[in-house]
This record gives structure tokens, sequence and C-alpha cells, in this order.
């Protein structure tokens, strides 16, 4: 059969299905923008997209933005069409407009569109941290960023959304045409292993004989609570002079604002904690090889993951697999993965003196026998509801039968 997928950052959340499909023999292209990495048996065909260079209100950006994808995928699709190709579904993502088109090109074709959040100005992720607190337009302006998520909806045939949080922030009357499938995490591959090791570019090597506290995330800001992190870490430090602290994670911004104090939000911080912080045991990692990542998960003793009430990282549950002691923040959607005390700590997202304590009880190790039952209740969570081959993989492929038809099965 011939799969389809669009996303604009190969492979993005389709990494596990693609690549199981092309295994399995079928025909498997992906449209996405230009990325250098390749996936054996997967065509890739990249697109750019024709900007205007035009003066719109500052609300539509994102808008104009989306639909110049659609409209530069929709190319890709009809040179495909000329060509003869006709897939028998297509799966995209909708938050960058590049799935809108596609029925304008191949009306009977089925499309699957991926919907991953949608934007509320109260009671969600832009009202929550009062440090940041919104502009009084937002409530206009997040309406008219739903534009595309509305389009998209219109569009496609049906759609998945990683978590059930993640589905109930859209309008309660697209439920019923929202699956609930994660993209799921390889536990044959995110483990623990006891043997692991770490060499910093000092030439310092760390292990889970260390006391090391990890911290991750695609770019260090506050949407993952990067600063009540860093604020915690003075006491964190003073209460426990051996531990390491290992940050991963970029100097960007993937979500909400820039810092308007530094050119960066660890700039920010460092600033702030200037004289307070022990810098010989933080180390910032920066973004690191999936391997390198995966290590630094085996050699921690506590993970630390913070987040507002926002997308599900992949880092809760892949920490988690790896069989670390997670203390985070008690939000949404996370409070649906971790049970306070069974798989997990949970700590109210603003306490930065009880995020302090809950690492420093952690890394004590005066409760080892219950920090290891902990430990291994997070993996077996994710195991259990996460996996990609138990599960993930086989409710994907349930969906993908439902939407395709009967003589098309596989």
């Amino acid at each position: 059969m011939k799969f389809l997928f669009v996303h604009q950052n190969f492979p993005g959340q389709y990494v596990h299905i693609a690549r199981h499909l092309a295994q399995r023999g079928h025909q498997v292209s992906f449209i996405t923008q230009p990325r250098p990495l390749e996936i054996e048996g997967i065509r890739k065909i990249e697109y750019r997209p024709m900007l205007r260079h035009s003066d719109p209100h500052a609300y539509l950006h994102e808008l104009e933005t989306g639909v110049a994808n659609g409209l530069a995928v929709a190319d890709v699709c009809h040179w495909l069409d000329r060509d003869g190709y006709i897939p028998d579904i297509v799966i995209g993502h909708n938050g960058w407009g590049e799935i809108l088109y596609v029925k304008d090109v191949w009306p009977q074709v089925p499309l699957l569109g991926y919907f991953e959040f949608f934007y509320r100005a109260r009671g969600s992720d832009v009202d929550f941290d009062r440090e940041f607190s919104p502009e009084s337009d937002t409530p206009a302006r997040l309406r008219t960023r739903n534009a595309i998520n509305l389009l998209g909806l219109d569009a496609v045939d049906w759609g998945q959304s990683p978590t059930e949080w993640q589905r109930s922030r859209y309008p309660q009357r697209y439920w019923d045409r929202i699956t609930v499938v994660h993209e799921g995490v390889d536990c044959t591959v995110v483990k623990p292993d006891s043997s692991a090791r770490l060499w910093l570019s000092s030439g310092r090597s760390l292990s889970r004989a260390d006391e090391v506290v990890t911290y991750s995330a695609r770019n260090l800001e506050p949407y993952r609570g990067f600063h009540i992190f860093m604020r915690a870490l003075p006491k964190l430090l003073e209460q426990r002079p051996r531990a390491q602290v290992l940050v991963v994670g970029g100097d960007g911004v993937s979500y909400g604002r820039r810092s308007e104090k530094a050119a960066s939000y660890p700039a920010q911080l460092l600033a702030e904690l200037d004289g307070e912080l022990d810098l010989r045991r933080l180390h910032f990692l920066g973004h690191l090889p999936y391997q390198q990542y995966l290590t630094v998960l085996q050699i921690s003793r506590v993970h630390v993951y913070l987040t507002y009430p926002f997308v599900l990282s992949w880092s809760l549950l892949e920490s988690m697999a790896a069989g670390c002691l997670v203390v985070s923040s008690r939000t949404p959607p996370v409070e649906a993965v971790i049970r306070d005390g069974e798989n997990g700590r949970l700590v109210d997202f603003f306490d930065v003196e009880g995020l302090a304590d809950r690492v420093a009880d952690a890394l004590a190790g005066d409760n080892d026998s219950v920090d290891n039952g902990i430990r291994a209740a997070a993996r077996q969570t994710v195991i259990r509801d996460y996996d990609v081959n138990t599960v993930c993989l086989p409710a994907y492929l349930d969906l993908l039968h439902s939407l395709l038809p009967a003589r098309k099965g596989f």
C-alpha cells in the first residue's frame, strides 16, 4: 500500500509508524521541509513555502505561514498526481497548515490529521504563570490563531491527538472525530542501564553511583518550568554538596515569548542567580544526539520535569521508561501519567522550595527501597500504556484500518 506522511520537521511524531510500515514492505513517502535526516525505506520529498512579502495584521502571521505551507504541500501533491502517484491514505500534522489543501488534490483519499493543541485564553497555558501574564488582546489573538486548527478539522476525514487532555482542549463538538493514540516510546531502546556512563567536557565521568540530577527540554524556557528549576538549584546544591546537575536543551524558544531581560532564558536566570550557584556542578549540555541523551537519563538519580498545562513532552515518558525517579509538576497532562508516591513524585509548579526539598530527599537515599519501587512502577506505566510495539503501534494500525476501504486492508 501507499502511505503518504506530511510533517514539516521529518519525521516528527511519525518516526515509529512510518518506519514500521516501511519495514513491512509498504511504499512510504514523506513530504517535509528540507531536513538532513534520512530513514531507510522512506522516500522523502521536500518543499519550500513561498511566503509573500505583505504586511498583514499581526494576528494573521501564523495563518499566512500556514496557508503558504498548505499551498506548497498541495503543489507537491499535484506533482505526484501528475506522475501517476495516488496514495491510499495521507497522514499529516495539522499544526502548520500543511494538510489544509490535500483533499482538494485527492478528494477520495482518506486524510488523517494530527491535532496537538487548541489554544485557549483561560484555564490553559497562557494564563497559568503570572510572571508572564498575557497581554490584553490575548483572547482575540488566540481565537484567530485557532483558524488553522478549525480549518484542519473541517478538511480531514478523521483526527488524532496524543493524550486525552490534549483532545479535551478542542471544542467538544469535535471530540467524537478525534481518536487518542500516542506515538509511543520504544521501551526496548529506552530502558535502564546500570553500566551507563557519561563523560563531561572537563574529562569527569558520571554514573548512577553519583548524585546526578537531570533536566531536559527542547529549549530551556518557562513553558517547561526552566525558571522554577533554576531557582530551586541554590537550595538544592547547598543541601546536597555532592550533587551534579545536567541540563539538556537549547537556548531558543519553542513556546511562548522570548526573554525580555537577556538573550535567552539561561542567560537571564544565570544573571538573576549570580553568586548563588556553584557553576562547577551545573552543566549545560545543549542539544545531544539521541543516544547521549538516553545516557543522561540512564545515569540520572532524579529527573525533574516541569510543564505548564500544555503538550506532554516525550521526555517525561522517556525518563520514566529509562527508570528515572521523576519529580514533576502537578499540572495536566502530567497528572494523567504520574500518581504521586506511586510512579513518581509531584510538586506544585511554582513551589521552588518544595521542588528543592523533594529532589534533595530523593538524592539522600533514605528510602531507597521505596524510591526503587517508584522507578520500577514508572517504567511499568510506560510499558503498559505507551510502549510503541505492544500498545501504540497496534492502536495506530487499527485507526488506519478504520479509515481505509475494506478492500485496502493491510
